[in-house]
């Protein structure tokens, strides 16, 4: 039913934090596959990608990526970034009722120091993006990174908190 899709590179702590919570997914059968899709990784990212089952790429054509995934729902997280507590059914029941696009809701308890928040766009990708496949496909290009799937899209707010990928980066 979903495919998770991540990019990489030398970020083999913060890909092993997302890859665990997402195990509860699979477990209850709403993540069918995991994609990670890596760029010149030196560090053990591979070996964290094939202990926990999932596709590791590190040549692709997005279009390749995307016609290949299971689901027929994509999700692209940043590594490192954690959905917390009641993210599995709440995606379950969206994916089954909409047609549109949405992102994951910021966790209340991190949030960016003020001065930090204050005059910058966060990341694209910062509280994920879940989007059906077709559109995807419809919208990929060669050589084209996941962030900018993100960019122009009028999403919906999940309701479900995400831990944002920079917290288990400031934690390393």
């Amino acid at each position: 039913m979903l495919t998770v899709v991540l990019e990489c590179q030398d970020q083999e702590p913060e890909l092993a934090q997302t890859l665990s919570v997402l195990v509860a997914g699979a477990v209850e059968g709403l993540v069918s596959d995991v994609v990670v899709l890596d760029h010149g990784s030196r560090d053990g990212t591979s070996s964290v990608a094939d202990a926990a089952g999932c596709r590791f790429h590190s040549q692709w054509d997005i279009k390749d990526i995307l016609r290949s995934a299971r689901g027929e729902w994509l999700l692209f997280v940043e590594p490192g970034a954690r959905p917390q507590t009641g993210w599995i059914d709440e995606i379950a029941e969206y994916v089954a009722l909409n047609k549109v696009p949405a992102r994951f809701t910021a966790s209340r308890g991190y949030r960016r120091p003020f001065f930090q928040r204050v005059g910058r766009s966060p990341p694209p990708l910062e509280l994920g993006l879940l989007l059906p496949k077709k559109q995807a496909i419809a919208a990929a290009r060669s050589g084209m990174r996941l962030s900018e799937f993100a960019t122009g899209q009028k999403l919906r707010k999940l309701s479900s908190e995400l831990i944002p990928s920079w917290v288990a980066r400031a934690a390393r």
